[in-house]
């Protein structure tokens, strides 16, 4: 008998990931919200790059209450809705479960460890994946997508690979998504920060995709400066992130396909933003070991400003 997951939030990512192990076969339980209607009656539909599928049947809850514990519980929902997961996590938990955040952003994982307590295993999963969810029920994964793993020790003292990453690897190995194990999780925060602070941030402040911000000198430019803002705040922590990973991202960025990222969808949706995961959290940790980044605190305070102004004009 296989791992039962539970998907909390199946929007671009939770959908997309929740859907593929399904298809592999799986046990998955997902919860939504805003769909669940048409879900339960028509299921997801995925299209991608990967090759296009539709899933009839899924199990579906608009309640956390009316779901089975699981072995493994992915949590996709934005860090803005974290303060529901005092709500949504204890139903799920039994012993042995493993909860796994697929979150953007530093700090989110000390959160969920002081929710489900010492005894639950806490794994981090970083997505690099271009996922947009564009309809009820419907997901289309547009480029990438493999997920790296680590898990979470207190205080963040890198834990190394345990035997239940390579468990949970196993199964999406099974569902064919590329997946990665990483021996410090810490550092993987920090590396995939490089990417998102300079791309979710410009994207909203400059009203540009990825492909408009790296065809433009300055949005070149700015991109590469923000990058060695985020190594630098690694560094203070003792984490050593390479000069050449900076011009992979800026290259990797430049091949990929015109990207609207997740927060400029939020944006465009007056939906709130990741602001403090993504930016404040970072921010602040490196200003408490004494590196000035200049760059990442003006991005921080654009979005606050266009953040509340946002919200304000949606309500």
């Amino acid at each position: 008998m296989g791992r039962r997951y539970a998907i909390i939030g199946t929007g671009a990512i939770g959908g997309f990931y929740g859907a593929c192990l399904q298809k592999a076969g799986l046990d998955v339980h997902f919860l939504l919200r805003r769909d669940y209607d048409y879900v339960k009656e028509h299921g997801l539909a995925i299209s991608s790059t990967w090759g296009d599928f539709t899933l009839p049947q899924v199990n579906a809850y608009n309640q956390v209450k009316d779901m089975p514990p699981c072995d493994v519980v992915l949590i996709a929902l934005k860090t803005t809705q974290n303060h529901l997961l005092p709500h949504l996590l204890p139903p799920l938990l039994k012993p042995g479960t493993v909860v796994i955040t697929l979150q953007n952003g530093l700090g989110v994982e000390p959160e969920i460890a002081a929710i489900v307590g010492e005894d639950i295993e806490v794994l981090g999963g970083l997505c690099f994946v271009c996922s947009n969810k564009i309809g009820l029920g419907q997901i289309h994964h547009l480029d990438y997508g493999q997920i790296q793993l680590g898990a979470y020790g207190n205080n963040h003292q890198p834990q190394g690979i345990t035997s239940t990453m390579r468990q949970i690897a196993a199964d999406f190995e099974q569902a064919n998504i590329p997946i990665q194990l990483a021996e410090n999780l810490l550092l993987s925060r920090w590396k995939k920060l490089v990417w998102n602070i300079p791309y979710n941030g410009l994207s909203v402040v400059l009203d540009a995709t990825t492909d408009a911000i790296m065809k433009d000198s300055h949005g070149y430019q700015l991109s590469e400066q923000l990058m060695r803002e985020v190594v630098a705040g690694a560094a203070g922590y003792g984490l050593a992130i390479k000069e050449s990973f900076i011009q992979k991202m800026l290259d990797y960025t430049m091949k990929m396909k015109p990207y609207r990222t997740s927060m400029k969808i939020d944006y465009d949706c007056h939906r709130p933003l990741e602001v403090e995961a993504m930016f404040g959290n970072p921010m602040r940790a490196a200003q408490a070991v004494g590196v000035a980044v200049p760059k990442i605190t003006m991005l921080y305070q654009q979005l606050k400003f266009l953040d509340a102004r946002n919200i304000a004009i949606g309500d």
